[in-house]
């Protein structure tokens, strides 16, 4: 054999040796939050749990279980068969009422039948196929991100804080991990020192019982409804979970974490705006990035109380909830891209008035990728801010955050196509966006053109932003601060447009017009960050008490300058 061809064999090994390497790590880092063991390198229930599963698929007539009450007798017992029933795996006190609750007294007569006798046999043969799905993830866990050839490390893992990184997995490899949630067999003990959310549905249930309301129940009605969609017609697409992250350390490769000079002398043209006084961001049509007003840990209280714009959007997307297991909490300088998951349920109504109102047939084109072309990014903002988000720090993390969260940061781009040769465009974006020049600032001629080609590019893609008030309501903040932060964030990252949604809020009632004036001046990025660094010294300082909407074009809203509209 030649040279040549010896050390072709030995470099095809040496990648061989490090994917079988990166999998054993993959397993080693999310085996202790899952319910399978694990022999011989072999996922595998153990022997009373596969036979608890056979029985339960079998129905009722021979498992027993047809009531809320024996299904939760059935999860106690496939909870001592994992060890789980102890001191260490405790569940919420209400949960067993709470099952009851609903599938015996809340569920109509017929709605039951069919859960037991249709859903649960379904549920106990997909969760029988658990280990061999998850082998059959792993073993096709690379997959090939770009025309070069190039792979990306996709296998379910733990995605640590800082750790950027995707996860591939399938939908029906996801409804069986829901169907654990359901059984409530996913091991507690750790996950709080790693910051994960719970994943069990028992403080669902729980919540129920302990204080009946009717939004509670009809969150339980969509993960019922989903479940009773994917027995009958399991799904066959993928979603992709990414953590996205700006480094603090600067480099050459990673846009780094931007400072204030940075944003301030910014030269990037504002991006298109549209305003929606009415309608849903989940509804438009634009193929846009639709925002996640999420908690810091991903979900927030959708597995709980919590019924507000995240909360409801992991409701009819039940999918969103299994980015739980391995995705801790997320830190300032990060965010969470979701692609692919499909709705299946419709609603009406927000917090106490949300309702479950029937089946939602998701339409959505697929990408090459096998996902639902559904973008969401979560992001988190500050919580009960007061006047503290007026200091120009707490106006920085709010756009980092945003920023982080809107750039479209793709894995395969940064992590491994610069591995062989990045686009000169890309890698000079994150250059400058790091770096300083010998005389101490970019010019913004100089940050134009490194940036012209990697412009064009997101354009031709024409995938805007989808947002609303985000960080506002239960959160507390200023919505025409947060509006004004998300423009400057979504045209920095070289959004073409980003929709708005006001959902009729008062303070943004004359948003449009003051959006139009701005655009007619022509400003850049940097230039409407500047004033609203002077608006907010001057809000911080006490000097104005009017919102930044009005505080800026005080003609649009008439001679009443000093009403306080924020």
């Amino acid at each position: 054999m030649s040279a040549w061809g010896r050390s072709c064999c030995c470099c095809c090994w040496l990648k061989r040796a490090k994917k079988r390497m990166e999998k054993r790590e993959d397993v080693r880092s999310i085996l202790p939050y899952l319910p399978l063991v694990m022999r011989s390198s072999t996922l595998f229930w153990p022997s009373q749990v596969v036979q608890a599963f056979r029985d339960l698929a079998t129905g009722p007539l021979h498992s027993r279980v047809d009531s809320g009450q024996l299904l939760f007798l059935a999860i106690s017992d496939l909870r001592n068969s994992l060890s789980l029933s102890s001191s260490s795996f405790p569940l919420s006190p209400s949960v067993s009422l709470g099952y009851e609750l609903f599938f015996d007294e809340l569920m109509s007569r017929e709605e039951s039948r069919k859960w037991f006798e249709e859903v649960i046999p379904a549920l106990g043969n997909l969760l029988l196929r658990l280990p061999s799905l998850l082998e059959a993830h792993y073993e096709n866990s690379d997959m090939v991100m770009d025309g070069g050839g190039d792979t990306v490390r996709t296998g379910l893992r733990l995605l640590d804080t800082q750790q950027a990184g995707i996860v591939f997995l399938s939908q029906e490899l996801i409804a069986a991990l829901l169907g654990c949630s359901l059984f409530c067999l996913f091991p507690d003990n750790d996950r709080s020192v790693k910051n994960l959310p719970m994943i069990n549905f028992d403080e669902l249930f729980a919540c129920l019982y302990d204080d009946y309301s009717q939004k509670q129940e009809d969150k339980i009605r969509c993960i019922i409804h989903y479940f009773q969609r994917i027995s009958h017609d399991m799904p066959k697409g993928v979603v992709s979970f990414e953590r996205k992250v700006l480094p603090f350390e600067a480099n050459l490769v990673h846009i780094s974490y931007p400072n204030s000079d940075f944003w301030s002398t910014s030269v990037i043209p504002l991006c298109k705006f549209e305003v929606h006084s009415s309608g849903l961001i989940e509804d438009q049509s634009s193929g846009a990035v639709e925002v996640d007003f999420a908690n810091e840990y991903l979900g927030g209280g959708a597995l709980r109380r919590g019924c507000v714009q995240e909360e409801i959007r992991f409701m009819v997307s039940p999918e969103l909830i299994a980015g739980m297991l391995f995705l801790p909490s997320m830190a300032d300088n990060e965010a969470i891209e979701i692609v692919g998951v499909e709705r299946f349920s419709s609603y009406t109504g927000y917090a106490s008035s949300f309702r479950f109102s029937g089946d939602y047939v998701d339409k959505k084109d697929i990408d090459t990728h096998g996902r639902r072309k559904t973008k969401i990014v979560a992001i988190d903002a500050l919580c009960s801010p007061g006047t503290r988000q007026y200091r120009e720090n707490f106006i920085l993390r709010e756009i980092n955050k945003a920023f982080c969260g809107f750039l479209d940061q793709s894995t395969h781009q940064w992590d491994h196509k610069c591995e062989n040769g990045c686009s000169s465009a890309l890698l000079n974006a994150a250059a400058l966006t790091s770096m300083e020049t010998s005389e101490g600032k970019i010019s913004n001629h100089e940050f134009r053109n490194s940036q012209n080609d990697y412009h064009r590019i997101e354009q031709e893609n024409n995938i805007g932003i989808a947002t609303g008030n985000w960080g506002c309501g239960a959160f507390g903040g200023d919505p025409e601060l947060k509006t004004i932060i998300q423009w400057l964030a979504a045209s920095q990252a070289l959004r073409p447009f980003m929709e708005y949604y006001t959902f009729g809020l008062r303070a943004l009632h004359n948003l449009d017009e003051v959006v139009d004036w701005i655009l007619s001046q022509k400003w850049t990025v940097g230039e409407l960050w500047n004033m609203l660094i002077e608006y907010s010294k001057r809000r911080s300082k006490g000097e104005t008490n009017i919102g930044f909407l009005r505080w800026l074009l005080p003609s649009v809203y008439g001679h009443d300058t000093e009403m306080d509209l924020s």
